[in-house]
């Protein structure tokens, strides 16, 4: 079961590595994500510049004028924040990361090259290097009874956490319309097929057609 931060991400973007330094499992950074912004906006970072009081952005960052960033937010180089892009405060991305039209972000870390383009909602969340969300793909945060998230591998693992959303390894493929459940964890190259609502631990390298029938990439 593949679920230790080393096994999910190569976090290789010099702002974000101490985010994940002292953590064994990526939803145990999520508590962290507001003071190590808000740390980061104070001491700054070489090559940011101050978009307004709380929100850092890189080079070549293009943000559509009816976007919304709430501080703390960290946006890395090369990103793009395309029209109607709700940013909640407590989301750090990496560089060239796209964050699309109509999506909502809280409390997440993106990491470089990751694409959320329509239609989404990523809380609580930590999507890896590459990773692609398809319009209309959710990460559930919270449980309807708001009891705290276990995560459903080979063994259960009590996180102690009332929100988790989705944990994407580096190039997961998440299909349109899919619904991660709260505590999903989806394995490096895993694609996830449109429609499909995905709960517990994806190993690597898979496809999932639906939950039943998970099969190896070849």
């Amino acid at each position: 079961m593949k679920i230790k931060i080393r096994d999910l991400f190569y976090v290789e973007t010099p702002y974000l590595k101490n985010l994940f330094a002292d953590s064994e499992y990526p939803w145990e950074i999520l508590p962290n994500i507001k003071d190590y912004i808000k740390a980061l906006v104070e001491s700054g970072i070489e090559g940011f510049a101050v978009l307004k009081d709380g929100v850092l952005v890189g080079e070549n960052v293009k943000i559509h004028p009816s976007a919304v960033i709430e501080a703390p937010a960290v946006i890395g180089h090369g990103t793009e924040i395309r029209p109607g892009a709700y940013i909640r405060g407590n989301v750090i991305t990496g560089e060239n990361c796209v964050l699309g039209n109509s999506s909502e972000f809280k409390n997440a870390v993106l990491l470089n090259g990751v694409q959320v383009p329509h239609y989404n909602y990523v809380g609580d969340s930590v999507l890896g290097n590459k990773a692609h969300m398809g319009a209309g793909s959710i990460c559930s945060n919270l449980k309807s009874d708001k009891s705290n998230i276990v995560i459903h591998g080979s063994e259960n693992i009590e996180t102690g956490l009332r929100k988790i959303g989705a944990i994407l390894a580096d190039g997961a493929d998440i299909g349109c319309g899919c619904i991660l459940n709260p505590g999903t964890v989806i394995g490096k190259n895993t694609t996830v097929y449109p429609l499909t609502s995905v709960r517990g631990v994806i190993d690597d390298g898979m496809i999932v057609k639906s939950m039943d029938n998970i099969v190896k990439r070849k």
